[in-house]
C-alpha cells in the first residue's frame, strides 16, 4: 500500500522484452534506496512494481501484459519522468489516502491553466470509472493523491499547489497527455460486494500480446 505522496521523481533508463514480458530499469537517484530489498514494492507513476534487482540509484522490475494494457507504460521511453513512492510502513504518516498501486484506467488531460499560484487541470476519466468518483473525494493520478474539486460526469477538476507541481511530474502534463488513474479502493470493493452472486460471472479476456506491443512502438 502507498499514500500517494510522491517521494522523488525518477526516469526510465531502459525497457526490454524478457521471456514474453517487459523489464524496466528505473533511475531512482532522488529516492532513498538504503532500505530497499528484493521483492519490495515501489509505486512508479501510480503503478505498483516489484523490485527484482537494484543498486544504489536504480531498480529493475518486470511488468506483465495486464499492467501494460491498463496503464501508460506503452508511452514510456528512455528518459520518461516517473513519480516514485516506496510502500508505506505502519509508522508512516498517511498524508494522502490509501493507494494500492493498481491502476483502474487511463485518463486524459483536457485543460491546463494557471489559477492564482496553483495549477488547474481537468481530466476526462473513462466513463466506466465515473461511478467511483465523488466530489471532494480522493483519486490517484500518476501516483499522486489528489482531491476532486468538481465533477461533471466523468470529467473531474483538480487544483495543484506549487509544491506538488515542483515535486512531481505534473509539469510534464499537457492537454492530450494520458495519465494513470486509481479510484478509491473502498469504492471498488463496495461495488464487488453489491454484485452478490453475479460476481462469479466470467469476464472477457485481454487481447494484448507482444505483437501488439511491438506494433505500438513499445518494444525495439
Amino acid at each position: 500500500m502507498f499514500t500517494g505522496i510522491i517521494e522523488a521523481v525518477g526516469k526510465v533508463l531502459s525497457s526490454s522484452q524478457t521471456a514474453g514480458d517487459v523489464r524496466l530499469v528505473i533511475d531512482a537517484a532522488g529516492l532513498d534506496m538504503g532500505d530497499v530489498k528484493l521483492g519490495d514494492s515501489i509505486a512508479t507513476s501510480g503503478v505498483c512494481l516489484t523490485v527484482i534487482d537494484f543498486g544504489k540509484n536504480w531498480y529493475a522490475a518486470d511488468v506483465s501484459l495486464e499492467t501494460i494494457r491498463r496503464t501508460t507504460l506503452l508511452q514510456w521511453k528512455t528518459g520518461t519522468l516517473v513519480n516514485l513512492e516506496k510502500a508505506l510502513l505502519p509508522t508512516t504518516r498517511l498524508g494522502g489516502h490509501l493507494v494500492s498501486g493498481h491502476v483502474d484506467g487511463l485518463g486524459e488531460i483536457t485543460l491546463v491553466r494557471k489559477d492564482a499560484r496553483s495549477l488547474y487541470f481537468e481530466v476526462k476519466a473513462p466513463d466506466e470509472l465515473a461511478k467511483y468518483l465523488a466530489e471532494k473525494g480522493s483519486i490517484t493520478v500518476d501516483g499522486i493523491s489528489l482531491t476532486i474539486n468538481h465533477l461533471n460526469g466523468a470529467l473531474l477538476s483538480l487544483n495543484l499547489v506549487p509544491h506538488t507541481a515542483e515535486q512531481t511530474t505534473i509539469k510534464e502534463w499537457k492537454v492530450g497527455s494520458k495519465v494513470n488513474l486509481e479510484v478509491d479502493v473502498l469504492a471498488r470493493y463496495l461495488e464487488r460486494l453489491l454484485l452478490g452472486d453475479k460476481a462469479a460471472q466470467a469476464t472477457a479476456k485481454s487481447t494484448i500480446d507482444m505483437s501488439f506491443l511491438a506494433e505500438n512502438g513499445f518494444l525495439r
